[in-house]
Protein backbone atom coordinates (compact mmCIF):
# COMPACT_ATOMS: atom_id res chain seq x y z
CA UNK A 1 0.00 0.00 0.00
CA UNK A 2 1.60 3.30 -1.05
CA UNK A 3 1.82 6.13 1.46
CA UNK A 4 -0.08 9.36 0.90
CA UNK A 5 1.41 11.27 -2.03
CA UNK A 6 2.97 8.18 -3.56
CA UNK A 7 1.95 6.60 -6.85
CA UNK A 8 1.98 2.82 -7.11
CA UNK A 9 2.96 1.68 -10.59
CA UNK A 10 0.75 -0.99 -12.19
CA UNK A 11 2.00 -4.57 -12.02
CA UNK A 12 4.64 -5.19 -14.66
CA UNK A 13 5.29 -1.46 -15.18
CA UNK A 14 8.81 -0.99 -13.80
CA UNK A 15 11.13 1.97 -13.99
CA UNK A 16 13.98 -0.38 -14.95
CA UNK A 17 12.05 -1.44 -18.08
CA UNK A 18 11.62 2.18 -19.13
CA UNK A 19 15.29 2.89 -18.50
CA UNK A 20 16.20 -0.14 -20.64
CA UNK A 21 14.11 1.21 -23.53
CA UNK A 22 15.72 4.62 -23.06
CA UNK A 23 19.15 2.98 -23.29
CA UNK A 24 18.21 1.48 -26.65
CA UNK A 25 16.93 4.81 -27.99
CA UNK A 26 20.05 6.58 -26.75
CA UNK A 27 22.29 4.02 -28.45
CA UNK A 28 20.13 4.01 -31.58
CA UNK A 29 18.49 7.47 -31.82
CA UNK A 30 15.51 7.94 -34.15
CA UNK A 31 17.55 9.68 -36.86
CA UNK A 32 19.96 6.72 -37.01
CA UNK A 33 17.07 4.26 -37.22
CA UNK A 34 15.34 6.31 -39.93
CA UNK A 35 18.54 6.47 -41.97
CA UNK A 36 18.96 2.68 -41.74
CA UNK A 37 15.36 2.17 -42.85
CA UNK A 38 15.71 4.58 -45.77
CA UNK A 39 19.07 3.27 -46.97
CA UNK A 40 17.80 -0.30 -46.90
CA UNK A 41 14.80 0.66 -49.03
CA UNK A 42 12.27 -0.50 -46.43
CA UNK A 43 10.45 2.77 -45.70
CA UNK A 44 7.49 2.01 -47.98
CA UNK A 45 3.94 3.00 -47.11
CA UNK A 46 3.66 3.93 -43.45
CA UNK A 47 1.16 2.29 -41.13
CA UNK A 48 -0.57 4.36 -38.49
CA UNK A 49 0.19 2.12 -35.52
CA UNK A 50 3.36 0.45 -36.78
CA UNK A 51 5.59 2.76 -38.85
CA UNK A 52 9.01 1.28 -39.78
CA UNK A 53 10.91 3.11 -37.03
CA UNK A 54 8.59 1.73 -34.38
CA UNK A 55 8.91 -1.79 -35.79
CA UNK A 56 12.71 -1.54 -35.57
CA UNK A 57 12.43 -0.47 -31.94
CA UNK A 58 9.95 -3.29 -31.37
CA UNK A 59 12.44 -5.88 -32.66
CA UNK A 60 15.08 -4.48 -30.30
CA UNK A 61 12.66 -4.52 -27.37
CA UNK A 62 11.56 -8.05 -28.30
CA UNK A 63 15.21 -9.16 -28.10
CA UNK A 64 15.68 -7.30 -24.83
CA UNK A 65 12.56 -8.70 -23.14
CA UNK A 66 12.88 -12.23 -24.48
CA UNK A 67 10.35 -13.77 -22.09
CA UNK A 68 7.48 -11.41 -22.97
CA UNK A 69 4.75 -11.85 -25.57
CA UNK A 70 4.33 -9.54 -28.56
CA UNK A 71 1.61 -7.33 -27.08
CA UNK A 72 3.36 -7.04 -23.73
CA UNK A 73 6.59 -6.03 -25.47
CA UNK A 74 4.63 -3.46 -27.51
CA UNK A 75 3.06 -2.05 -24.34
CA UNK A 76 6.44 -1.82 -22.59
CA UNK A 77 7.99 -0.24 -25.66
CA UNK A 78 5.38 2.48 -26.08
CA UNK A 79 5.52 3.32 -22.38
CA UNK A 80 9.31 3.45 -22.52
CA UNK A 81 9.32 5.66 -25.62
CA UNK A 82 6.79 8.00 -24.00
CA UNK A 83 8.87 8.14 -20.81
CA UNK A 84 11.97 8.97 -22.91
CA UNK A 85 10.08 11.81 -24.63
CA UNK A 86 9.94 10.09 -28.03
CA UNK A 87 6.19 9.86 -28.45
CA UNK A 88 2.86 9.65 -26.67
CA UNK A 89 1.37 6.35 -25.63
CA UNK A 90 -1.14 5.19 -28.28
CA UNK A 91 -4.76 4.64 -27.45
CA UNK A 92 -4.44 0.97 -28.41
CA UNK A 93 -1.70 -1.63 -28.57
CA UNK A 94 -1.31 -3.44 -31.92
CA UNK A 95 -2.37 -7.07 -32.01
CA UNK A 96 0.21 -9.87 -32.20
CA UNK A 97 -0.94 -10.64 -35.75
CA UNK A 98 -0.45 -7.01 -36.82
CA UNK A 99 3.03 -6.97 -35.27
CA UNK A 100 3.95 -10.20 -37.09
CA UNK A 101 2.84 -8.73 -40.42
CA UNK A 102 4.80 -5.54 -39.74
CA UNK A 103 7.95 -7.54 -38.97
CA UNK A 104 7.60 -9.45 -42.24
CA UNK A 105 7.08 -6.21 -44.17
CA UNK A 106 10.13 -4.58 -42.55
CA UNK A 107 12.49 -7.48 -43.27
CA UNK A 108 16.04 -7.92 -42.01
CA UNK A 109 17.83 -5.26 -44.07
CA UNK A 110 17.10 -2.24 -41.79
CA UNK A 111 18.39 -4.08 -38.72
CA UNK A 112 21.55 -5.12 -40.55
CA UNK A 113 22.07 -1.56 -41.82
CA UNK A 114 21.52 -0.21 -38.31
CA UNK A 115 24.14 -2.58 -36.90
CA UNK A 116 26.68 -1.56 -39.53
CA UNK A 117 26.00 2.13 -38.86
CA UNK A 118 26.28 1.62 -35.10
CA UNK A 119 29.62 -0.19 -35.42
CA UNK A 120 30.95 2.53 -37.70
CA UNK A 121 29.72 5.43 -35.54
CA UNK A 122 31.15 3.86 -32.38
CA UNK A 123 34.58 3.67 -33.99
CA UNK A 124 34.90 -0.06 -33.26
CA UNK A 125 36.06 -1.01 -36.73
CA UNK A 126 38.66 1.76 -36.74
CA UNK A 127 40.49 0.53 -33.65
CA UNK A 128 44.23 0.45 -34.19
CA UNK A 129 45.73 -0.33 -30.78
CA UNK A 130 44.53 -3.96 -30.72
CA UNK A 131 46.96 -4.92 -33.43
CA UNK A 132 49.77 -7.26 -34.24
CA UNK A 133 52.36 -5.19 -36.00
CA UNK A 134 50.28 -3.21 -38.48
CA UNK A 135 47.56 -5.85 -38.62
CA UNK A 136 44.17 -5.47 -36.97
CA UNK A 137 43.57 -8.59 -34.90
CA UNK A 138 40.20 -10.31 -35.35
CA UNK A 139 38.88 -13.65 -34.23
CA UNK A 140 35.99 -15.75 -35.48
CA UNK A 141 33.17 -16.59 -33.09
CA UNK A 142 30.27 -18.87 -33.96
CA UNK A 143 27.15 -20.27 -32.32
CA UNK A 144 24.00 -22.17 -33.31
CA UNK A 145 20.49 -21.13 -32.27
CA UNK A 146 17.32 -23.22 -32.36
CA UNK A 147 14.43 -21.79 -34.39
CA UNK A 148 10.74 -22.80 -34.50
CA UNK A 149 9.99 -25.79 -36.71
CA UNK A 150 7.71 -23.95 -39.12
CA UNK A 151 7.55 -25.22 -42.70
CA UNK A 152 9.58 -22.24 -43.95
CA UNK A 153 12.30 -22.67 -41.32
CA UNK A 154 12.61 -26.40 -41.92
CA UNK A 155 12.96 -25.83 -45.66
CA UNK A 156 15.67 -23.20 -45.14
CA UNK A 157 17.58 -24.50 -42.13
CA UNK A 158 16.80 -28.20 -42.26
CA UNK A 159 16.47 -30.60 -39.36
CA UNK A 160 19.46 -30.75 -37.04
CA UNK A 161 18.52 -34.29 -35.99
CA UNK A 162 18.49 -35.44 -39.63
CA UNK A 163 21.93 -33.90 -40.15
CA UNK A 164 23.25 -35.50 -36.99
CA UNK A 165 24.80 -32.24 -35.76
CA UNK A 166 22.96 -31.92 -32.46
CA UNK A 167 20.43 -33.40 -30.07
CA UNK A 168 17.69 -30.91 -30.93
CA UNK A 169 15.00 -31.82 -33.43
CA UNK A 170 14.40 -28.13 -34.13
CA UNK A 171 15.97 -26.42 -37.12
CA UNK A 172 19.09 -24.48 -36.25
CA UNK A 173 20.63 -21.31 -37.63
CA UNK A 174 24.41 -20.91 -37.58
CA UNK A 175 25.68 -17.43 -36.67
CA UNK A 176 29.30 -16.42 -37.26
CA UNK A 177 30.89 -13.15 -36.16
CA UNK A 178 34.11 -11.22 -36.56
CA UNK A 179 35.24 -10.06 -33.13
CA UNK A 180 38.05 -7.71 -32.15
CA UNK A 181 40.59 -9.34 -29.90
CA UNK A 182 40.86 -7.00 -26.92
CA UNK A 183 37.50 -5.18 -26.97
CA UNK A 184 35.37 -8.31 -27.56
CA UNK A 185 33.32 -6.12 -29.90
CA UNK A 186 31.44 -7.82 -32.73
CA UNK A 187 32.23 -5.88 -35.90
CA UNK A 188 30.42 -8.03 -38.47
CA UNK A 189 28.20 -11.11 -38.54
CA UNK A 190 26.52 -13.51 -40.94
CA UNK A 191 23.94 -16.25 -40.54
CA UNK A 192 22.86 -19.30 -42.48
CA UNK A 193 21.85 -22.95 -42.18
CA UNK A 194 23.63 -24.85 -39.44
CA UNK A 195 25.99 -27.40 -40.97
CA UNK A 196 29.49 -28.66 -40.67
CA UNK A 197 31.44 -25.57 -39.64
CA UNK A 198 33.91 -25.81 -42.50
CA UNK A 199 31.09 -26.03 -45.04
CA UNK A 200 29.15 -23.18 -43.49
CA UNK A 201 27.66 -20.60 -45.83
CA UNK A 202 28.02 -17.77 -43.25
CA UNK A 203 31.81 -18.03 -43.45
CA UNK A 204 31.79 -16.91 -47.08
CA UNK A 205 29.55 -13.94 -46.25
CA UNK A 206 31.66 -13.12 -43.21
CA UNK A 207 34.89 -12.90 -45.16
CA UNK A 208 33.49 -10.14 -47.39
CA UNK A 209 33.99 -7.77 -44.44
CA UNK A 210 37.71 -8.47 -44.20
CA UNK A 211 40.08 -5.75 -45.32
CA UNK A 212 43.80 -5.51 -46.03
CA UNK A 213 46.04 -5.71 -42.93
CA UNK A 214 43.47 -7.80 -41.00
CA UNK A 215 44.79 -10.89 -39.24
CA UNK A 216 41.97 -13.36 -38.66
CA UNK A 217 42.57 -16.00 -35.98
CA UNK A 218 40.22 -18.99 -35.72
CA UNK A 219 40.03 -21.47 -32.87
CA UNK A 220 39.14 -24.41 -35.12
CA UNK A 221 39.60 -25.36 -38.74
CA UNK A 222 36.62 -23.49 -40.15
CA UNK A 223 38.01 -22.64 -43.56
CA UNK A 224 37.96 -24.80 -46.65
CA UNK A 225 40.47 -23.95 -49.31
CA UNK A 226 37.98 -21.91 -51.35
CA UNK A 227 37.12 -19.80 -48.31
CA UNK A 228 40.80 -19.44 -47.50
CA UNK A 229 41.45 -18.11 -51.01
CA UNK A 230 38.50 -15.71 -50.77
CA UNK A 231 39.80 -14.25 -47.50
CA UNK A 232 43.37 -13.91 -48.70
CA UNK A 233 42.14 -12.34 -51.95
CA UNK A 234 40.79 -9.43 -49.88
CA UNK A 235 44.29 -8.78 -48.56
CA UNK A 236 43.71 -10.31 -45.13
CA UNK A 237 45.94 -12.83 -43.40
CA UNK A 238 44.68 -15.95 -41.64
CA UNK A 239 45.83 -18.18 -38.82
CA UNK A 240 43.97 -21.37 -37.96
CA UNK A 241 44.58 -24.98 -36.91
CA UNK A 242 44.41 -27.94 -39.27
CA UNK A 243 43.87 -31.59 -38.47
CA UNK A 244 46.22 -34.47 -39.23
CA UNK A 245 44.03 -35.50 -42.17
CA UNK A 246 45.09 -32.40 -44.14
CA UNK A 247 48.14 -33.18 -46.28
CA UNK A 248 50.69 -30.38 -46.12
CA UNK A 249 53.94 -31.43 -47.80
CA UNK A 250 57.05 -30.03 -46.18
CA UNK A 251 58.68 -27.35 -48.28
CA UNK A 252 61.49 -25.02 -47.28
CA UNK A 253 62.18 -25.14 -43.55
CA UNK A 254 62.54 -21.78 -41.84
CA UNK A 255 64.80 -20.70 -38.94
CA UNK A 256 61.91 -20.36 -36.46
CA UNK A 257 60.95 -24.04 -36.86
CA UNK A 258 58.06 -23.48 -39.27
CA UNK A 259 58.05 -24.61 -42.88
CA UNK A 260 56.41 -23.60 -46.13
CA UNK A 261 53.79 -25.72 -47.87
CA UNK A 262 50.93 -25.53 -50.37
CA UNK A 263 47.25 -25.74 -49.50
CA UNK A 264 45.25 -27.96 -51.87
CA UNK A 265 41.57 -28.62 -52.35
CA UNK A 266 39.84 -31.96 -51.82
CA UNK A 267 40.95 -33.13 -55.27
CA UNK A 268 44.59 -32.35 -54.55
CA UNK A 269 44.67 -29.28 -56.81
CA UNK A 270 46.59 -26.30 -55.50
CA UNK A 271 44.77 -23.02 -55.20
CA UNK A 272 45.31 -20.46 -57.92
CA UNK A 273 46.27 -16.79 -57.99
CA UNK A 274 49.07 -17.26 -55.46
CA UNK A 275 46.73 -18.13 -52.59
CA UNK A 276 47.96 -21.67 -51.95
CA UNK A 277 51.28 -20.82 -50.28
CA UNK A 278 51.04 -21.28 -46.52
CA UNK A 279 53.34 -21.55 -43.56
CA UNK A 280 52.95 -24.49 -41.19
CA UNK A 281 53.63 -24.03 -37.47
CA UNK A 282 53.76 -26.96 -35.04
CA UNK A 283 53.94 -26.47 -31.29
CA UNK A 284 53.09 -28.20 -28.03
CA UNK A 285 50.78 -26.52 -25.56
CA UNK A 286 47.47 -26.72 -23.73
CA UNK A 287 45.27 -25.17 -21.08
CA UNK A 288 45.46 -28.17 -18.75
CA UNK A 289 48.22 -30.29 -17.29
CA UNK A 290 48.05 -32.45 -20.40
CA UNK A 291 49.99 -30.87 -23.25
CA UNK A 292 48.81 -31.38 -26.82
CA UNK A 293 50.44 -31.11 -30.20
CA UNK A 294 48.97 -28.41 -32.44
CA UNK A 295 49.46 -27.66 -36.11
CA UNK A 296 48.61 -24.23 -37.48
CA UNK A 297 48.66 -22.77 -40.95
CA UNK A 298 49.01 -19.09 -41.76
CA UNK A 299 49.11 -17.02 -44.90
CA UNK A 300 51.95 -14.97 -43.38
CA UNK A 301 54.94 -16.65 -44.97
CA UNK A 302 57.52 -14.16 -43.68
CA UNK A 303 58.88 -15.68 -40.47
CA UNK A 304 60.77 -12.51 -39.53
CA UNK A 305 57.71 -10.24 -39.29
CA UNK A 306 55.63 -12.94 -37.58
CA UNK A 307 57.76 -15.54 -35.76
CA UNK A 308 56.20 -18.94 -35.14
CA UNK A 309 56.30 -18.55 -31.35
CA UNK A 310 54.31 -15.30 -31.50
CA UNK A 311 51.64 -16.74 -33.80
CA UNK A 312 51.35 -19.83 -31.60
CA UNK A 313 50.82 -17.53 -28.59
CA UNK A 314 48.10 -15.62 -30.48
CA UNK A 315 46.28 -18.85 -31.28
CA UNK A 316 46.63 -20.09 -27.70
CA UNK A 317 45.19 -16.83 -26.35
CA UNK A 318 42.33 -17.04 -28.84
CA UNK A 319 41.39 -20.46 -27.46
CA UNK A 320 41.05 -18.94 -23.98
CA UNK A 321 38.98 -15.94 -25.11
CA UNK A 322 35.45 -15.40 -23.90
CA UNK A 323 32.87 -15.91 -26.66
CA UNK A 324 30.61 -12.87 -27.21
CA UNK A 325 28.00 -15.03 -28.96
CA UNK A 326 27.98 -17.53 -26.10
CA UNK A 327 27.65 -14.60 -23.72
CA UNK A 328 24.70 -13.37 -25.79
CA UNK A 329 23.05 -16.77 -25.76
CA UNK A 330 23.52 -17.60 -22.09
CA UNK A 331 23.36 -14.27 -20.26
CA UNK A 332 21.43 -12.00 -22.62
CA UNK A 333 18.81 -14.57 -23.67
CA UNK A 334 18.81 -16.34 -20.32
CA UNK A 335 16.54 -19.35 -20.13
CA UNK A 336 15.11 -18.78 -23.63
CA UNK A 337 16.72 -21.36 -25.90
CA UNK A 338 14.73 -20.88 -29.11
CA UNK A 339 14.31 -17.78 -31.27
CA UNK A 340 10.74 -16.59 -31.90
CA UNK A 341 10.68 -16.14 -35.66
CA UNK A 342 8.86 -18.56 -37.94
CA UNK A 343 10.28 -17.42 -41.28
CA UNK A 344 13.96 -17.27 -42.36
CA UNK A 345 13.78 -13.54 -43.11
CA UNK A 346 12.48 -12.81 -39.62
CA UNK A 347 15.03 -15.20 -38.10
CA UNK A 348 17.77 -13.08 -39.65
CA UNK A 349 15.99 -9.94 -38.48
CA UNK A 350 15.83 -11.31 -34.93
CA UNK A 351 19.54 -12.23 -34.97
CA UNK A 352 20.47 -8.68 -35.95
CA UNK A 353 18.17 -7.48 -33.18
CA UNK A 354 20.04 -9.58 -30.60
CA UNK A 355 23.39 -8.33 -31.92
CA UNK A 356 22.18 -4.73 -31.67
CA UNK A 357 20.99 -5.27 -28.10
CA UNK A 358 24.32 -6.89 -27.24
CA UNK A 359 26.13 -3.89 -28.75
CA UNK A 360 24.07 -1.59 -26.52
CA UNK A 361 24.18 -3.47 -23.22
CA UNK A 362 27.40 -5.47 -23.62
CA UNK A 363 29.59 -2.90 -21.82
CA UNK A 364 27.17 -3.00 -18.86
CA UNK A 365 27.27 -6.77 -18.40
CA UNK A 366 29.56 -8.10 -15.65
CA UNK A 367 32.59 -10.03 -16.77
CA UNK A 368 31.84 -13.75 -16.81
CA UNK A 369 33.51 -15.81 -14.06
CA UNK A 370 36.94 -16.97 -15.15
CA UNK A 371 37.12 -14.61 -18.13
CA UNK A 372 39.59 -11.81 -18.60
CA UNK A 373 38.87 -8.12 -18.57
CA UNK A 374 39.86 -5.97 -21.53
CA UNK A 375 42.82 -4.57 -19.57
CA UNK A 376 44.05 -8.09 -18.84
CA UNK A 377 43.74 -9.04 -22.50
CA UNK A 378 45.53 -5.90 -23.59
CA UNK A 379 48.33 -6.49 -21.09
CA UNK A 380 48.93 -10.05 -22.22
CA UNK A 381 48.41 -9.80 -25.96
CA UNK A 382 49.81 -6.37 -26.73
CA UNK A 383 52.60 -5.93 -24.21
Amino acid sequence: MPRIGQFKQPDGDRLSDRVAIALLTRTYPPELVDRAVTESGSSGRRQRLLPPRLVVYFVLAMCLFVDKGYQEVARMLTQGLSWAGLGAEPSQVPTAAAISRARVKLGAAPLKALFEQAVKSSGVELTTDESYGRRRLLMVDDMTFDVPDSKENVMCFGSSKARGVGPSELPQVHVMALVEYATRAIVHAAAGPSANVADSMPAEDLFTALRPTDLLVADHALVHTAQWAAAVARGADLLCPVGPEVALPIGRELPDGSHLSDLADASGNHLTAGHSRVRVISYTGGRSARLERHRLITSIVDHETAPAAELAALYSDRCEAESPLRDLKTRQMGRIETLRSRTPECVEQEIWGHLLVHHAIGPLLPTAPGSRTSDEWHGRLFR
